[in-house]
């Protein structure tokens, strides 16, 4: 079968890497002129560390990772730890794969690198797509028009596929931006951090940070505030670093030290969506953001798209170009609860990192501290220690 990708993200990449393993012929068209990703930090869990070790590229993951010691929850004005659930080797040995941290734009290199030249096509806007019983044909704005077996949409929240198939929907906005940044780490060693992540938690907003690049040679850090009257998505619209610091300044010096050792730092709105009743029609379906845009609160956005991507190649290898819809039906069924699960726990951990000081909040913070009594990686193990290819396999 031949199988066309619209969007060359993380989701639109891994999928070409597992349509290309179950020996399909794949090509990605991307609208940017450029390869590249978007944001500074991003979290990989196990869930989706032992899918791309599969891919043969476990070293040239573990060379640009950065494997936390500890995920730490703090009090937001003085630093007091909350919680504090240890990784790395109890991570591997709990569910037998790593916990890593990453530069984005590592990820997506070791990943784009790992394909065969000629699979990612840059430049290619798509703006039509049509079908019948035998193929699908994308048109992009260049001209240009391709007909495959199978076309996966991996092309964000505002996916110009999934406008296709279903209308316009307006994403829904959570009512919180975030301010990002990328220090380099030179700049905190006085402050003497283990390679933890680390998330303040405080009313109505939280400050998240943890190392990432080569050797950890940046810490990233994510400070989400109410939006006031500001709710751009873009992940490139520049924020005043005063700002920032405005918005954490009863914070703990932790916080303020990270910040005010930026040179720039960005804000972007926070959107989701509801759950979508369906993902496919007929040879067309939807991948990640595309399909399940959710809040960063469980750092699990890329990773359900590389989730997706595993389950999409074994349903579909298990067809053949004339049953081609009964696969994506599959793949939908096996994938939409659990997306859709994530997508609902990242929105509620909003609610709850932000709840103001009072009776729901200590009773939060006890419930944090009683996890740290046993091994707390287990209340995560339908998360961290399920295996998506396995389940499509049995």
């Amino acid at each position: 079968m031949h199988v066309i990708i619209i969007g060359a993200g993380i989701g639109g990449l891994t999928a070409a890497h597992t349509l290309l393993r179950a020996g399909f012929t794949v090509q990605i068209f991307e609208q940017a002129t450029e390869l590249r990703e978007v944001g500074a930090g991003i979290q990989i869990s196990p869930n989706a560390t032992r899918l791309l070790h599969r891919l043969g590229i476990a070293d040239q993951l573990r060379q640009c990772a950065v494997r936390p010691v500890a995920m730490v929850m703090r009090r937001w004005e003085d630093g007091t730890i909350l919680s504090k659930q240890p990784l790395a080797d109890v991570c591997e040995e709990t569910f037998g794969a790593p916990y890593y941290h990453f530069y984005r734009p590592d990820l997506l290199a070791v990943l784009a690198t790992g394909l065969p030249a000629g699979i990612v096509q840059l430049g290619h806007r798509c703006v039509a797509i049509m079908q019948d019983e035998d193929r699908v044909v994308a048109r992009f704005e260049t001209g240009v028009t391709v007909r495959a077996d199978v076309l996966i949409g991996a092309d964000g929240i505002h996916s110009t596929v999934r406008e296709q198939l279903f209308g316009p929907e307006s994403p829904r906005f959570s009512g919180s931006i975030a301010y990002r940044g990328l220090v380099p780490a030179e700049r905190l060693v006085h402050l003497q951090m283990e390679r933890t992540m680390t998330a303040w938690l405080g009313p109505a907003q939280h400050f998240v940070h943890y190392y990432v690049g080569t050797a950890g040679r940046f810490v990233n850090f994510v400070g989400v505030v109410p939006a006031k009257d500001w709710r751009s998505e873009s992940w490139s619209a520049t924020g005043e670093v005063a700002d920032a610091l405005a918005a954490f300044a009863d914070w703990g010096l932790q916080v303020r030290e990270i910040i005010g050792a930026v040179d720039v730092t960005n804000r972007w709105g926070l959107y989701d969506r509801e759950p979508l009743a369906h993902w496919s029609v007929d040879r067309v379906t939807l991948l990640g953001d595309a399909a399940h845009a959710m809040l960063p609160f469980m750092a699990q956005g890329a990773v359900q798209g590389i989730e997706d991507a595993f389950v999409l190649a074994k349903c579909l290898a298990d067809c053949g170009p004339g049953d081609v819809t009964t696969a994506l039906r599959r793949y939908e069924e096996m994938r939409k609860p659990r997306a859709s699960r994530v997508q609902a726990r990242a929105r509620q951990n909003g609610v709850t990192f932000h709840l103001p000081d009072g009776e729901q909040q200590r009773v939060r913070d006890a419930q944090l501290a009683a996890a740290g009594g046993t091994n707390p990686l287990l209340a995560s193990a339908w998360l961290y220690g399920h295996d998506v290819e396995a389940e499509v396999a049995s």
